[in-house]
């Protein structure tokens, strides 16, 4: 897939999925937006990823962060193609009865509005182009109830929702939406999960997880024409014939 002269904009950037999405857009000749709370990571791979690289310090649940990110990728890239809504967090994991409403809230902030905000602030730049990506990275946990993930499921049912409005409502202006659910992926989230002790996910051992290139490897390939088939609709990593047209097995 030839990104040459296309933009990305990633939120989460600084680490697991969103890390090894940068570097696989660079690699591919993109423009690549590292967006991220965690400033020092993003400047260092931005640094590493070299002049076609900026990094933005952002923080998703923030609208007018998000906007200011968007406006600053346009101005120094000449357009947006593709927004990776990719930022997500699943701490903390607690069962329901027990959860700290505003904690419980907090995560909502970043897995649902986030995701809002990405789309809101990117799509009038994508509408004036007439074209543009939205990959959004969804979860098995969308669509199933896991013990003491209330939050996260809640997100991801609501994201992919989302996912499906905007297609609604923007495919006549040539907006792609699509999700992505990679399966259970070997990073600091998985840590996390392991840490808690609670529900099956826990109990995964390391080597259960795929690698992080794997998802970041797919999003590239659902930028291409052969991936439009999902075009409003969740592409499964765990699908043995997207591997395969992945190139990953």
């Amino acid at each position: 897939m030839d990104m040459n002269g296309k933009t990305v904009m990633i939120t989460g950037a600084s680490r697991g999925i969103g890390a090894e999405a940068a570097r696989v857009f660079a690699d591919a000749g993109a423009n690549v937006a590292l967006l991220a709370r965690s400033q020092e990571a993003i400047a260092e791979l931005a640094g590493e990823l070299g002049p076609k690289a900026i990094a933005i310090p952002c923080n998703v649940a923030r609208y007018t962060e998000m906007a200011a990110a968007v406006e600053k990728t346009a101005s120094a890239f000449g357009g947006l193609d593709v927004l990776i809504n990719n930022a997500g967090v699943i701490e903390p994991i607690s069962h329901l009865a027990d959860a700290d409403p505003d904690e419980w809230g907090q995560v909502i902030d970043v897995n649902l509005k986030g995701v809002f905000n990405g789309m809101r602030a990117a799509l009038p730049v994508m509408k004036a182009q007439g074209a543009g990506s939205i990959l959004t990275i969804s979860s098995g946990a969308a669509h199933h109830p896991i013990e003491a993930w209330s939050h996260y499921c809640a997100s991801k049912a609501a994201v992919n929702m989302l996912t499906r409005c905007v297609h609604k409502e923007e495919a006549g202006n040539g907006i792609r939406a699509m999700g992505l659910s990679p399966g259970t992926v070997a990073t600091q989230m998985q840590r996390e999960i392991k840490a808690s002790g609670i529900n099956p996910v826990s109990q995964l051992d390391w080597e259960d997880h795929i690698p992080a290139d794997w998802p970041a490897k797919c999003l590239l390939w659902m930028c291409g024409a052969e991936a439009d088939r999902f075009i409003g609709d969740e592409i499964s990593l765990r699908d043995e014939d997207i591997r395969r047209a992945v190139g990953l097995i």
